[in-house]
């Protein structure tokens, strides 16, 4: 079993910057894939991003792509979404989830395929 705590959400203004980040426990990140995703009142969740076990490869939604960035860092046991050009788009909830990975190459953008889910950090964009 593997716990998802999502921090750094919060309020920014509209063109600002923000960090999240996911932390697992008691399981750390190693072979597991891990990706972001948010979802607004009465929408379906939505894919943000992805990166795989290794760090090497990721995969951005279309609305996000060259303005939010996915990392990992093993030793934190961490995985951070960075997040910059914040627009009243990007407010919502946002959720990181995990999936162990048989290779660590492979990255997962559908929400079905994912095992584990946070519980979510708001994200609130104001002028």
């Amino acid at each position: 079993q593997v716990r998802l705590v999502e921090s750094g959400g919060g309020l920014v203004k509209i063109g600002g910057s923000l960090r999240l980040s996911c932390t697992a426990s008691p399981h750390t990140f190693s072979k597991i894939a891990v990706g972001w995703f948010r979802q607004a009142p009465g929408k379906e969740r939505a894919f943000i991003a992805a990166i795989s076990w290794s760090g090497r490869r990721n995969s951005y939604g279309v609305s996000v792509k060259g303005r939010f960035a996915i990392s990992r860092d093993a030793a934190k046991n961490t995985v951070y979404l960075q997040m910059d050009e914040l627009n009243f788009d990007d407010a919502t909830v946002y959720y990181c989830a995990a999936k162990e990975a048989e290779n660590s190459a492979d990255f997962y953008v559908r929400t079905r395929t994912y095992n584990y889910w946070g519980q979510g950090t708001q994200v609130t964009v104001a002028t």
